[in-house]
């Protein structure tokens, strides 16, 4: 069905859409190839929100350097949307620059998309084939079918951990377990998540950022705090800068003075409380889906770790393991209980190993997590 060159030509439209991992958001990540008569003669990728998509940028690409389109193959990463959003119709440009043949790695999942926009290139009379590559624009875009398809967020778990899987001193010290590429690496992890989140506790014990400074990004991913009881300082460092978003139990009289005292510092607040006075997490996860969040990177200690697992709401752990020991009585990853068997046990399935640096990194998928994302379309 797909020859070597088609092979090629889609390669070089997924990396293409890979220039895009910071920027497209909450867009799916883009790539267009454009060929004739044998030659590329347009590239393009999704452009940040409201701006060009991929298929337009490689048409402009194309027609800026004297290129015919009438009768070229279009090498899209994902299926030209169908619908108006903030841009038209790409779907309906190609028809009207008369390409031949249309080539998408993967139907769109989005309900407003969903197999309409490659429908109308058919109806056009172009011919039109899907399903090169798809694995690959899958994983470039797991957030954006996750968000589209289970209505949450893709979530990575972020843990820097010794060989022993500890991730700190019982004094709570943890800087540094792993190297500074390992550090690094986890920071163009955070560059290419919608949002990041943490803990009261991290953020009480170690007052970070949460932003990206290791790796240059024209983005920095919104920042969401897990806390129940209102309990952040208001000179934290998670308030400065852009607004934070914090999820609290309840709103109501007994804390409606720091809630004001964290509004005036730009914090926005939801309450999404559960019968255990704690943060429904799975309702989180439906309230960051609605506002556009398609990957959440994680950044918590191993209490909120526990909680978000036991309720369901991680789907890979990322995972940086140093070649160091720490020892028993220091602090652990994970708040969770040993189930009563081990066929009880959460399984996950590795996904990746690389080494980074002196260190190792994992990526290891929670299994359930794995079946969502092979049943999306």
């Amino acid at each position: 069905m797909f020859s070597q060159t088609d092979f090629l030509h889609m390669e070089r439209a997924l990396a293409l859409a890979a220039r895009g991992l910071y920027t497209t958001d909450p867009n799916p990540r883009v790539g267009c190839v454009l060929v004739k008569d044998g030659e590329i003669i347009g590239e393009g990728y999704t452009q940040p929100a409201g701006q060009d998509h991929a298929e337009i940028q490689a048409m402009k690409n194309a027609r800026a350097r004297g290129n015919d389109l009438r009768g070229a193959t279009a090498y899209v990463t994902l299926e030209p949307c169908s619908h108006f959003g903030r841009t038209p119709p790409c779907a309906n440009a190609l028809i009207e620059a008369k390409v031949a043949r249309v080539i998408a790695a993967m139907e769109d999942p989005n309900p407003l998309v969903s197999g309409r926009g490659l429908g109308m290139l058919r109806d056009a009379g172009i011919d039109v084939r899907c399903g090169l590559l798809a694995n690959e624009a899958r994983e470039l875009n797991i957030g954006f079918v996750s968000r589209m398809v289970r209505k949450r967020p893709w979530v990575r778990m972020k843990i820097a951990a010794s060989l022993d899987g500890r991730t700190g001193l019982p004094s709570g010290e943890s800087q540094w377990i792993t190297g500074e590429a390992a550090r690094a690496d986890g920071h163009a992890w955070r560059a290419r998540a919608s949002a990041i989140l943490t803990g009261i506790g991290t953020v009480k014990e170690d007052d970070p950022r949460m932003t990206v400074r290791a790796v240059d990004t024209p983005r920095q991913p919104k920042r969401v705090l897990v806390d129940s009881r209102l309990g952040v300082s208001p000179l934290a460092q998670i308030l400065v800068g852009a607004p934070t978003l914090v999820f609290c139990a309840s709103l109501d009289e007994h804390n409606a003075e720091r809630a004001e005292t964290l509004r005036a510092r730009g914090a926005e607040l939801v309450a999404l409380g559960n019968a255990q006075g704690k943060v429904d997490l799975p309702a989180m996860l439906g309230e960051l889906a609605a506002r556009g969040v398609n990957e959440l990177h994680v950044e918590a200690g191993y209490k909120l770790n526990g909680s978000l697992l036991r309720e369901g709401c991680v789907d890979e752990l990322l995972l940086y393991v140093a070649p160091s020991l720490l020892g028993t009585n220091a602090l652990g990853m994970i708040d969770i209980a040993a189930p009563a068997s081990l066929d009880a046990r959460t399984r996950l399935n590795f996904h990746a190993v690389d080494r980074i640096g002196d260190d190792l990194r994992i990526l290891a998928r929670i299994e359930r997590a794995e079946e969502a994302q092979t049943d999306t379309p």
